[in-house]
């Protein structure tokens, strides 16, 4: 799939080295020397913490009829994504639709307009997020062979980051047009070789990794499950044992940047799922395990999480995160037990001084007791002696 942003690495920093900026910063999980493509950053603070809405065409938009020329559609209804007619398309019929396979002729440029880019034949697939989000909601709504000009606002393009490559500022408004060229239907995954379904999973992976580190945690849960869909689909066709442990190691990997992204919008059960679904396959994948303690964590389950995060560092001794972790968690459940410790003594009361109260209750009753007894038994006697003593004397 051509797109945009076929480089990861160049989205988010200057650097051309093949690690992006967040890994080379102390917030990295220091585990495996994984490149990005393989894991993001797992659950320290990448950039922003957003939790992005998927965006949809207004609900009163006329999609039956074309639309006419030179005027402007305010697409979502909020002013920050119109769409012009510049060249009529073949009828409202020829309208692509979500899963097909769109090629386009776009011509990039920024609001003033300079020109960014040119690529006479992007291809993608509708609806997946394999490019900026401007193009997504705008093609489904263009016929065929349509062209069209995009207003589209820095949201539903680079955002706040801007890109390298194309080279776009931050914040920048663009202007698109676009017309589209063609729209076939997806493969079906069932006819797919061993080697097609890889690279395809592989490339939705890619996807969900640079939604990642662009903070759309949303949209990179979405792309990583489009992969596993595809890695886990049924197939037609023999698959070799090595081919079948390639397409799961990808489908390790998305479940695992997965639970990442899942991480990051406090998603914690699906996150645990994802974490569950990993160590199933892999269970001593130490990432999984890492994430797992802390999902069970930030849910207070500080024993359990104690216990896993000890098992991934029976299994990797030397790693500093895991230390650190394990560590703060230590304490925290000190604190916890303490805490717990003193509100029940707090809603019991004193042990020790009651059990010597009881004990002294206990005594003076006890001494009360034998007086009493020691009384009435002298009673019974003087009553004895005195009836003897009457007896005696009517005889």
């Amino acid at each position: 799939i051509e797109n945009q942003w076929d480089n990861p690495e160049m989205v988010l920093s200057g650097k051309k080295s093949g690690k992006a900026s967040l890994l080379d910063s102390g917030e990295d999980f220091e585990m495996l020397d994984d490149d990005i493509d393989d894991d993001p950053p797992p659950l320290e603070d990448a950039g922003g913490g957003k939790k992005t809405k998927t965006e949809e065409p207004a609900e009163d938009q006329d999609t039956g009829t074309s639309a006419p020329l030179d005027e402007w559609m305010d697409i979502l209804g909020n002013g920050q994504l119109k769409k012009k007619v510049l060249q009529a398309g073949n009828g409202p019929d020829s309208r692509p639709t979500k899963g097909q396979n769109v090629v386009i002729h776009l011509k990039t440029s920024l609001a003033d307009g300079t020109l960014i880019e040119e690529q006479p034949e992007l291809s993608f697939t509708l609806g997946d997020g394999d490019v900026i989000q401007a193009l997504d909601l705008t093609v489904q709504l263009m016929e065929m062979r349509e062209k069209a000009l995009v207003q589209a606002n820095a949201k539903y393009a680079y955002g706040a980051l801007g890109s390298l490559a194309p080279e776009v500022p931050p914040n920048a408004e663009l202007a698109l047009e676009v017309q589209l060229l063609d729209a076939t239907e997806a493969p079906d995954l069932e006819l797919l070789s061993p080697k097609e379904r890889i690279a395809l999973a592989g490339q939705k992976r890619e996807r969900g990794n640079v939604y990642y580190q662009r903070a759309d945690y949303a949209f990179a849960v979405n792309s990583y499950g489009i992969a596993l869909q595809i890695t886990e689909s049924s197939s037609k066709v023999d698959i070799s044992p090595e081919e079948e442990e390639e397409l799961m190691d990808v489908k390790v990997k998305c479940l695992n940047n997965m639970a990442a992204a899942q991480l990051k919008l406090d998603h914690y059960e699906a996150a645990l799922r994802s974490c569950v679904s990993v160590l199933a396959h892999q269970p001593d994948n130490i990432k999984a395990l890492f994430r797992k303690g802390k999902v069970l964590a930030l849910q207070g389950e500080y024993a359990e999480a104690i216990k896993i995060l000890k098992r991934a560092l029976k299994l990797e001794p030397s790693n500093k995160t895991i230390h650190a972790e394990l560590s703060k968690l230590v304490k925290k459940h000190s604190e916890q037990k303490g805490a717990e410790q003193a509100m029940y003594k707090k809603m019991l009361g004193n042990p020790a001084s009651g059990s010597s109260g009881m004990q002294k209750h206990q005594a003076k009753s006890s001494w009360v007791v034998s007086w009493k007894w020691l009384f009435g038994a002298t009673a019974v006697a003087i009553g004895g002696v005195a009836l003897s003593v009457v007896i005696a004397a009517r005889n």
